[in-house]
């Protein structure tokens, strides 16, 4: 099994950041309720709104910490996205 990293990028830098390890299931999760921004990526635009719609559909404790660590720092949104390996 591959593992599946969460990274936010920085907007102006496009830098990565490594948010930690999410599970298939989170992944799944996250691909259900989001709309990719590209079809040919994993990417995704995360705002505080899109945290708490999460939770409200049942996102699991670990997967929205790691959303909420994401937004540190941005009220407005970071991308984020998924990489397997």
């Amino acid at each position: 099994m591959s593992a599946i990293h969460l990274y936010k990028q920085n907007p102006d830098t496009y830098q990565r950041e490594l948010l930690g390890t999410i599970t298939e299931e989170q992944l799944d999760f996250l691909i259900e309720n989001l709309e990719e921004d590209f079809e040919e990526n994993q990417e995704y635009f995360l705002s505080p709104d899109t945290v708490e719609y999460l939770r409200e559909e049942g996102a699991d404790g670990e997967l929205l910490a790691l959303l909420e660590k994401a937004l540190e720092g941005n009220e407005e949104g970071v991308d984020i996205f998924y990489l397997t390996e």
